[in-house]
């Protein structure tokens, strides 16, 4: 049976607790503002009402709604009057012995029916409950920060939490303006367990030499259409918080290669290069200001020391593609451009080849496609080639014919000086060195995959999982939706390839993904439990 919430008390009043303390009391909910550090709830307070104040003056909501979110907000000093609220809800520190002794002391407060919530983003809920006499009525609550604008919330059963106390709590997160989405009590849940192949791939392939942070960045960013780039973001979040969290994962989850982290973001946390909140992370920052004239602190996505020439008059393209589509796509762009397509059999020995791959490296590549790797240069095709390109040489690709792909693909057809690097580069096209499987297929790949992984292990709903990690992590899609989009089967050659050639398990197709690859129907089909 869903209660019916009339007031609800918050247990330590920082951000996050502040932020549900809002939203909570903008819908009518009286709220109970309690904080162990002396004078802490009434400077939360004061705090959310000159923001909401501000919010106010700038026509945001009128002064009767500001007035009656306020009245909702009463600050508590003696703990014993959580007692009245229905509903308890916990943001302190993320320490499980503490956490436990807050809920063994609210036990000692609260009346039978109220519920005792926890706000943690990685402990385990059965754990938070397990010192408990009623850990029936605990579940987990999680929010995403800010709290009014992330309109996503976790609720989180223990194993022995009640289905009415989540029948609440869902119910309660809709009626605050949040999706309410149910997780399994697994490390992560959904978005901190579905937001792990963003980062780590993103790390492993700067590991590699591939490309530069600030070119996996504007690869990610703009062609495949994140947000922010990856180590834009872990500036944003700071290392000292997403490293613990990979570790943390990672170690629950038994050394899963999925989880693996990167011992480079170990060292810049040792070295204290912990992103925007010192100013210098992945970049330096003045102001908490991201500064655009820095040099890369990799070698690698340097882009070619010669010039390259813009006239395309006198170029040859032989084309190589995996799928027809990405092949009448090159046609067609290239026959607007007035580039001459080498038709023939086997390329000329001029022709610069064009091949548009997935899950592989050019080397590779060219030897299944039985041409010169000399003349090879290799494009993406999964992401949107009307904001970004991505090109690929083998390792012996001769200079002229890595100029004619850039003068091809560049904007416009032409280049601009890069003072950062001191050499001239296509605005719009960025130069990786030979990986399996470019930058963009191999991140959105293992998005995907994780996306469908969660799902086979019955963490959350397929429709869960998609919102979820969308509104929770800001992605173009969420990554259900997206391998529908992009196509699961082409994902699965993508994951397929990359892992017959490294033999890394990270990169193993998910048996979610592979079953309806190969019947060809949506990521989001659930099989019927019998």
């Amino acid at each position: 049976m869903i209660m019916t919430v009339k007031s609800l008390a918050i247990i330590g009043t920082g951000i996050m607790g502040m932020g549900i303390a809002q939203i909570a009391a903008q819908v009518g909910i009286q709220v109970l503002l309690f904080d162990a550090k002396a004078g802490a709830a009434e400077h939360g307070r004061q705090s959310l009402q000159s923001t909401l104040e501000k919010l106010a003056a700038k026509g945001k909501f009128t002064d009767e709604q500001l007035q009656s979110t306020l009245k909702n907000l009463i600050v508590i000093e003696d703990i014993a009057k959580i007692a009245e609220a229905d509903v308890v809800i916990e943001a302190i520190i993320e320490n499980l012995e503490i956490k436990q002794q807050l809920f063994k002391q609210l036990e000692s407060i609260v009346p039978a029916e109220t519920i005792l919530a926890t706000n943690t983003s990685s402990l385990a809920v059965t754990a938070i409950a397990s010192n408990c006499e009623h850990p029936e009525r605990v579940a987990g609550f999680h929010f995403f920060n800010p709290v009014p604008l992330m309109k996503i919330v976790e609720v989180i059963p223990g194993i022995s939490t009640k289905p009415s106390v989540v029948e609440t709590l869902t119910s309660l997160a809709k009626r605050m303006g949040h999706l309410g989405v149910v997780a399994k009590d697994t490390p992560g849940f959904i978005v901190n367990h579905g937001g792990r192949a963003y980062g780590t791939e993103a790390l492993k392939i700067l590991g590699e030499g591939i490309a530069s942070f600030e070119g996996i960045d504007r690869i990610l960013r703009d062609g495949a259409g994140f947000r922010m780039g990856p180590f834009e973001l872990l500036d944003l979040t700071g290392i000292d918080v997403s490293h613990p969290v990979m570790e943390s994962i990672y170690n629950q989850f038994y050394h899963e290669d999925r989880y693996r982290p990167h011992p480079l973001t170990r060292q810049m946390l040792i070295g204290k290069k912990l992103g925007r909140k010192v100013g210098e992370g992945f970049y330096h920052y003045t102001e908490n200001k991201k500064q655009n004239d820095q040099k890369s602190t990799s070698n690698a996505n340097q882009q070619p020391p010669y010039k390259t020439d813009s006239n395309t008059s006198n170029i040859s393209v032989w084309i190589g593609a995996d799928l027809a589509e990405d092949k009448q796509q090159l046609v067609d762009y290239l026959n607007a451009s007035d580039i001459t397509i080498d038709d023939n059999d086997k390329p000329n020995s001029d022709s610069l080849i064009l091949l548009a791959i997935y899950g592989e490296d050019t080397t590779n590549a060219a030897i299944r496609y039985q041409v010169n790797p000399n003349q090879a240069v290799a494009i993406d095709m999964l992401t949107d080639l009307s904001k970004h390109r991505t090109l690929m040489p083998s390792i012996v690709t001769e200079d002229n014919f890595v100029a004619q792909a850039y003068a091809l693909f560049g904007r416009n057809n032409k280049f601009v000086k890069s003072s950062d690097k001191g050499s001239d580069v296509a605005v719009d096209a960025t130069l990786i060195t030979e990986s399996t499987g470019f930058v963009a297929q191999r991140v959105v790949a293992m998005v995907i995959n994780l996306g469908c992984d969660i799902a086979m292990q019955g963490i959350a709903s397929p429709e869960d999982i998609d919102n979820a990690v969308k509104l929770g992590l800001g992605y173009p899609y969420g990554p259900i939706s997206w391998g529908d989009e992009l196509g699961a089967q082409r994902i699965l050659l993508i994951l397929e390839r990359i892992y017959g050639l490294t033999g890394d398990q990270r990169y193993r197709p998910s048996p979610w993904l592979q079953r309806r690859a190969t019947l060809g129907i949506s990521l989001f089909t659930q099989q019927t439990n019998y």
